[in-house]
């Protein structure tokens, strides 16, 4: 269950960050990662806005 959830979340906002910089990140197979382990990301990563993400699914955030 929190296996699924932090995936979820950082998919999630992988996707978000891909979305508002197109041109520096490029997210693949994210439709599949529910079932799938792998994930391919190129670019750069708001590694902060990640942690964010992280800590909030662990902590029950939204």
């Amino acid at each position: 269950m929190l296996e699924e959830k932090l995936k979820e979340a950082i998919v999630s906002e992988l996707q978000r960050q891909a979305a508002d910089r197109p041109q520096s990140l490029k997210v693949q197979g994210a439709g599949e990662a529910k079932g799938s382990e792998e994930l391919t990301v190129n670019g750069k990563i708001d590694l902060g806005a990640l942690v964010m993400v992280i800590a909030g699914s662990v902590a029950g955030g939204p």
